[in-house]
């Protein structure tokens, strides 16, 4: 927020400099439309002038028109406000609205409609908007280290899953609180907001990497919670259960690792051919938690297909791993 702030003062005191320069009148006008004009990401600072300006001109156009007809009345106001907002909206400038009153009630100031005039106000948006345009491409904030940090503390969190899942079944008794669950669910919603302005800062060349990274990790959060569901129903210790906690170890391992090798996977596909040949349950304890450790077992087959099918949308996403 502090850049921000110092930006839009510096394309502010330009403007309104550059106005003054140009002889335009009113030069604090100027400063408003690049006030105006300053947006967060360089994509928003493109498309909000580009927005305003035409929202301007079209504001212009409708003012000039109602102003000669009707004159330079109040009341002339509210009819260019009927009449041009709902356009302006009909045709997704309404984030120029704002802009577009600036520029017409300079000319409602005037009481008269020039060609000079028009052209004062047009050289107005240039320079407002023009400026705020300048600053928004010169410098916006690096996000790499953000998103970094949120993928690190995704991975952490996903590996102590992971483990708590492995304990659990081990031991049916163990307790954990689940609180991992939370803060990976925290990370991924602020990892994906600031993945969308890390790809709106690229003017050239989108990154798509942050965005289909965040998208992997929130659908195998949801994977990893129907886990949990099935996890729940296992009320006892058995052999199938301690070998799915060997893997769920290897998982947690590999969740950290910057490039899947599929060792998990491997060792998923051999062990639902070991279960396939062993025993049928003998009571009916046995059945119900061991159909639970099978759906377990499916589920994580779905967690990691998800990184396996979001990586084909990229070709070099190296970094997403299991």
């Amino acid at each position: 927020m502090g850049i921000r702030i110092i930006k839009t003062a510096l394309a502010a005191i330009a403007a309104i400099y550059t106005a003054v320069y140009l002889g335009l009148e009113p030069p604090l006008g100027a400063g408003i439309l690049a006030i105006l004009g300053v947006e967060v990401t360089r994509m928003k600072g493109l498309k909000s002038a580009f927005v305003r300006f035409i929202a301007s001109v079209l504001g212009l156009f409708f003012a000039s028109l109602i102003f000669s007809l009707f004159g330079f009345h109040i009341w002339a106001v509210a009819i260019f406000i009927l009449i041009t907002f709902p356009v302006l909206s009909r045709f997704q400038l309404k984030d120029g609205i704002v802009t577009s009153s600036v520029i017409v009630f300079h000319l409602f100031n005037r009481e008269e409609v020039t060609t000079g005039i028009i052209g004062n106000e047009i050289l107005l948006l240039f320079a407002g908007l023009g400026w705020a345009t300048i600053v928004n491409i010169i410098y916006m904030p690096k996000d790499e280290h953000q998103l970094q940090h949120y993928r690190n503390s995704l991975e952490q969190n996903f590996g102590i899953i992971f483990q708590e899942m492995a304990f659990t079944l081990r031991n049916p008794a163990h307790v954990w609180n689940g609180s991992e669950i939370l803060e990976a669910y925290s990370a991924i919603e602020e990892g994906a907001q600031r993945s969308v302005r890390n790809r709106e800062n690229r003017l050239w060349g989108q990154e798509q990497y942050w965005s289909t990274y965040f998208e992997m990790r929130r659908q195998q959060l949801e994977s990893v919670q129907q886990m949990l569901v099935e996890l729940a129903f296992v009320y006892q210790k058995f052999p199938q259960a301690v070998m799915i906690a060997d893997l769920l170890d290897q998982l947690a391992s590999d969740v950290k690792s910057d490039v899947y090798e599929g060792n998990v996977e491997e060792r998923l596909h051999e062990l639902s051919q070991l279960f396939q040949g062993m025993e049928l349950p003998k009571t009916r304890d046995e059945f119900e938690v061991r159909a639970s450790l099978l759906k377990l077992l499916r589920e994580l087959e779905r967690y990691l297909g998800i990184a396996k099918r979001l990586k084909k949308r990229k070709a070099k996403m190296a970094g997403l791993q299991a």
